[in-house]
């Protein structure tokens, strides 16, 4: 009889989270919607469809009309059920924007707020400068602090699950360790971290150009600094300490002073974008306004020469992951557009026996934040669904 009661709690279990998953994607179901969906009796959907009302998980929309008999109710994920935050920390370096973007979101994915704003972590606290942020966002959505189940972190770091520190980070204090738990403490919810890049990849498999492919490396070139995400059947690979993909310490050496160390960084880094736009006689103040410049000029020795640098990153890429499609994403390469895109193929195509396919990012906003915010809301459904089939 025990074998069978657990039987009975886990079946129900499965049938509740089943049809909140239906009603977090889609929403706006009917019984008769669900029913077909997930193949459950009537009766069955009726109960599972009580349980998550009365839970405040689902809500009542409307009601379908045109049908025989009776207006059915239409359901939906209560969208005032849970919340999810994402703030991104930036290594801002030299290109002047704000340290940190912050959005807030509901159950349905809706934004119900947003800010950038400028820290100084030289002499911030990062677990007070990250505190205060969620807490504005709270403020500014207008919600409970007990609503918000899940923040997450974008940082110019790696993640190192293992001892829960961020490695390889410039920004002063986020190397501190038991800087993470500390953050959760203080905001007394479920923090996680992730590499900014690896977010951007996020968001570029939900929303960009990366929604239909089987698998995609992204190159993301920054005002500052380089970066390789790595997504196979929408996981993305982070390695044993969080350090996949920190393509910018791959070591190089100069051909005319091979007993200098050089890296990647100092190929097509933003340092050395500037210092090619000077020997080529290209304005701007900052990187991305060069490369703009460029673009916009068309095709000429600045592009060419920077095409063969990334060229050289891009065939170590490709030679170990062959991976279907590489996307060129970042502040640089949303510079550069199609003219860079059509540049680099070229190149690419000139420098080694490799296939690959190239993209330039079709997201035109924030795309660490905007994949933050999507991991953080995957994970507060994810914990949703997992306490239902534990009620």
């Amino acid at each position: 009889m025990t074998r069978l009661a657990g039987s009975s709690k886990l079946l129900r279990a499965m049938n509740e989270s089943a049809a909140l998953e239906l009603l977090l994607d889609p929403g706006n179901l009917t019984r008769a919607d669900l029913r077909k969906l997930t193949a459950l009796s009537t009766p069955t959907i009726s109960e599972v469809l009580r349980r998550l009302t009365e839970a405040g998980l689902v809500t009542v929309v409307g009601h379908a009309s045109g049908r025989p008999g009776p207006n059915a109710e239409v359901y939906a994920a209560n969208p005032d059920a849970a919340y999810a935050a994402a703030v991104s920390v930036r290594d801002v370096g030299t290109s002047g924007t704000p340290s940190v973007a912050a959005a807030l979101c509901d159950l349905t994915g809706e934004v119900r707020a947003r800010f950038e704003s400028r820290v100084d972590f030289l002499g911030a606290d990062p677990v007070a400068a990250v505190s205060d942020v969620v807490a504005q966002l709270r403020e500014q959505a207008g919600i409970p602090a007990e609503r918000l189940r899940h923040v997450q972190l974008g940082v110019p770091g790696s993640y190192d699950p293992r001892t829960g520190t961020i490695r390889l980070v410039d920004v002063p204090g986020f190397g501190r360790p038991g800087l993470v738990p500390a953050i959760a403490a203080a905001l007394g919810t479920d923090v996680g971290v992730d590499n900014d890049v690896n977010l951007a990849a996020v968001a570029e498999r939900r929303r960009g150009a990366g929604r239909d492919t089987e698998n995609f490396a992204l190159l993301w070139i920054g005002q500052d600094g380089l970066g390789l995400a790595i997504d196979i059947n929408g996981t993305l690979l982070r390695g044993t300490r969080g350090g996949a993909g920190e393509i910018g310490y791959v070591p190089l050496y100069s051909p005319d002073s091979p007993h200098r160390k050089l890296d990647l960084q100092d190929l097509f880094g933003g340092a050395a974008i500037m210092e090619l736009a000077r020997d080529t006689g290209v304005a701007g103040d900052t990187p991305a306004e060069v490369v703009a410049a460029a673009a916009a000029a068309g095709p000429g020795e600045f592009l060419t020469t920077l095409a063969d640098r990334i060229v050289v990153g891009l065939a170590a890429v490709i030679a170990v992951l062959d991976p279907y499609l590489v996307v060129l994403a970042g502040p640089i390469a949303q510079a550069g557009g199609d003219t860079l895109l059509t540049t680099v193929t070229t190149a690419f195509r000139r420098a080694a026996p490799l296939e690959s396919s190239f993209a330039v990012t079709t997201i035109d906003d924030d795309a660490v934040l905007l994949g933050a915010l999507d991991a953080g809301l995957a994970a507060v459904r994810e914990a949703l669904i997992v306490a239902v089939r534990d009620s």
